[in-house]
């Protein structure tokens, strides 16, 4: 039996890593405003949005240069001395309609709409919702083809664009690592438990038992703890009473998987802070590395939309080019995937991953394949507020089954489980 463990930026959050998307444009709109510094235009832009100076409604003309220096006009918000600057030096001129002009583009408006009503964004998912409207315009009984080809052109271009600051800005904000103690290693590495497993996990979980029980020598025992990075001692002490029948409790290194995937849909590696040197290879970066900009996967992934037919039958140019599922096949790590689930009965632990629609399609593949047994959500806890978001977490786990008589069986009950950084 083994074990595919799902990482998600929960996890990088958890290490206290600005890794949310609300944090990568905060960092967006710095990078904006420190553009200010040499720009003697009266206009800056990119493919997202724009700001011109209205420079027919001053005594002088000015540049950004000038503006951001040479007459201190930013320097009297009183947001300079918080964490991130841009963003109020932006909100400034948005709100300065006298002296300036702003323009977003429908892509980067939801998003910072998401942002400043949630305090939160799901990029991938705005994209998706904007290019099924652009796809299926309501307003137009007869939509032109060539028009909706257009926008959804310039729509992959800004997908693309935010795709490359995403990775620069990742690049900066992992730069220092820390592991948070035992507690995760000690999740990863840990023996199966029968309360864990659905009705039909148990039997299996019974047949992983009398496997090693049946070992006629310890050595790929000791060979499997090793790899696991465990000393041998604590686990390998009740072998002997165990195989003797002088004792009744199960011998942990009985119950360890016997394969570990970690299934990374990250494209950083906080993950390898818990990796054992044995399992390096087994970091399935399923959407890329930040190393290899050519390798990010950044789109949707959520084909059991109604509207996901739709697209697919449409036939307009460029509405299926992020589709995750299709990007898949230039890298052999969905096959990894799919390789590893098919070989034998497994486990799957989710590790702050939200499990939301953006991974609908590679999540219902996973949570009901024939041999999925158990799902194990981490989940996060507000220590001050008292609160969790294990509820929410198995509300988003549903929403990637179509069969929820299969979903109650195989996700653990929170009795059972724990979060992912303990207090």
């Amino acid at each position: 039996m083994n074990r595919l463990v799902l990482i998600g930026n929960g996890f990088d959050l958890a290490h206290g890593l600005k890794t949310s998307y609300a944090d990568f444009i905060n960092w967006y709109w710095d990078q904006r405003m420190f553009g200010f510094n040499n720009d003697y235009s009266d206009v800056s832009e990119d493919i997202l949005c724009s700001f011109r100076i209205l420079n027919d409604k001053r005594e002088d003309r000015e540049t950004w240069s000038t503006l951001a220096f040479a007459h201190n006009y930013f320097r009297s918000i009183p947001a300079l001395g918080k964490e991130y600057v841009g963003k109020d030096i932006i909100a400034s001129i948005i709100e300065d309609t006298d002296h300036f002009e702003t323009k977003f583009s429908p892509f980067f408006e939801r998003i910072t709409h998401s942002i400043e009503t949630k305090g939160w964004v799901d990029i991938e998912n705005e994209y998706y919702d904007l290019l099924k409207s652009y796809s299926f315009p309501s307003s137009s009984p007869t939509p032109n083809k060539e028009s909706i080809a257009a926008q959804i052109k310039t729509l992959n271009e800004q997908l693309a664009y935010l795709k490359k600051l995403l990775i620069q800005y990742l690049e900066e904000a992992t730069k220092d690592l820390f592991d948070r103690g035992r507690s995760i290693k000690n999740a990863i590495y840990a023996p199966f438990k029968k309360e864990d497993m659905s009705i039909e996990g148990e039997k299996l979980l019974d047949d992983h038992l009398k496997y090693w029980e049946n070992q006629k020598t310890d050595d790929a025992l000791e060979e499997k703890i090793g790899n696991y990075g465990y000393e041998l001692h604590p686990l390998m002490s009740p072998v002997t009473a165990w195989r003797e029948k002088r004792s009744s409790k199960v011998p942990p290194a009985f119950m360890l998987p016997d394969d570990i995937m970690f299934l990374n849909f990250n494209y950083t590696n906080t993950i390898l802070l818990y990796i054992t040197e044995y399992y390096r290879d087994s970091n399935n970066h399923i959407h890329g590395n930040i190393k290899d900009l050519k390798s990010i996967i950044f789109g949707y992934g959520d084909e059991l939309d109604d509207d996901f037919q739709k697209l697919k039958e449409s036939n307009i140019p460029g509405c299926l080019q992020n589709v995750k599922s299709i990007r898949y096949l230039e890298a052999p790590n969905y096959r990894r995937v799919l390789s590893f689930i098919e070989s034998a009965p497994f486990q799957v632990l989710i590790m702050g991953h939200s499990c939301g629609n953006s991974d609908r399609t590679l999540l219902n593949t996973i949570f009901e394949h024939k041999n999925c047994v158990s799902i194990k959500p981490y989940y996060y806890r507000n220590a001050e507020k008292g609160t969790d978001n294990y509820l929410e977490l198995v509300q988003n786990i549903s929403r990637n089954f179509t069969d929820m008589q299969l979903m109650r069986a195989r996700v653990v009950n929170k009795t059972q489980c724990e979060p992912l950084v303990h207090d």
